[in-house]
């Protein structure tokens, strides 16, 4: 790291660059913004930022699972609920019992509560409540690592399977006629969203990690002309947030999460009137 944090120094001489800890949260940040601009895409497209939501609210349950198997690595369990999570909501889903929104609201409402209880039976959930707003200066350089290691795996699942996955989201009934496994491959993101929603949740926090997975990528939709510059301007907006919302938030002296959610907002509704204004005229 010393190598890395010696290029840093050189290449950004400012004030907040001289310390370590923002370093790595701004290392952090290059890592997790790609990840939320890309998949926030896809999340949007298919109407599933309820999911990712509740996905986050699952992560306490997660937590109080650790607690009571004496896991002191909590992302484990956090991981493994939120992937059962996954999988529990899916198949409820397609028995179309009920809408999907209801299924999902049931789901969020049963694993925040859950979760809130399990933590605070023996009066303990004040030890957690950070997960409720996350803290990004707080990333090791081994967390980093972590996260490189998602980002590069997040990637090559994108590469592979990016045609079959926006082919079944616009048109379900064409993809399966070509043979692909619709499914199958909702499925597949799904899981995806739980494990980058899961591995973020420290860093970002419960209660705004949803907000940073839809607000990139429905700012690029008010202004993109295309399939490309919908990505492409998705994860630009994602990256600038989380850049500019570090920055803003050491000067600030206020949460690096909240003030990164606060700048993609401006972003949506800057592009929104920008839409608006372009539509009139």
């Amino acid at each position: 790291m010393d190598g890395i944090y010696s290029f840093l120094n050189l290449l950004l001489p400012f004030e907040w660059a001289e310390f370590d800890f923002m370093k790595n949260a701004l290392l952090a940040v290059l890592m997790i913004t790609p990840l939320f601009g890309l998949t926030g895409t896809m999340i949007v497209n298919n109407k599933m930022s309820f999911f990712s939501d509740a996905l986050g609210h699952s992560a306490l349950t997660g937590i109080a699972i650790g607690v009571m198997m004496g896991i002191d690595n909590y992302l484990i369990s956090m991981l493994g609920f939120a992937l059962l999570f996954a999988v529990a909501i899916s198949g409820v889903m397609s028995s179309q019992t009920s809408s999907s929104d209801t299924i999902i609201g049931v789901f969020s409402a049963t694993g925040v509560a859950l979760g809130v209880v399990l933590l605070s039976a023996n009066g303990g959930f004040s030890k957690y409540s950070n997960y409720l707003i996350g803290d990004i200066l707080a990333v090791s350089p081994d967390e980093l690592l972590l996260l490189l290691f998602v980002l590069l795996g997040a990637a090559a699942f994108w590469a592979a399977a990016f045609n079959p996955l926006m082919l079944a989201s616009l048109n379900p009934d064409l993809a399966a006629s070509k043979g692909i496994s619709v499914k199958r491959y909702q499925n597949l993101f799904m899981i995806v969203v739980a494990f980058i929603v899961t591995v973020s949740i420290k860093w970002v926090g419960i209660l705004i990690i949803n907000a940073l997975l839809v607000l990139p990528a429905a700012a690029a939709r008010n202004v993109s002309g295309g399939m490309r510059s919908y990505h492409g301007l998705s994860i630009l907006f994602s990256l600038f947030s989380g850049v500019s919302g570090l920055i803003l938030s050491y000067y600030l002296g206020t949460s690096a999460g909240g003030t990164i959610c606060l700048v993609a907002a401006a972003l949506f509704f800057l592009t929104y009137a920008g839409n608006r204004i372009k539509a009139r005229g």
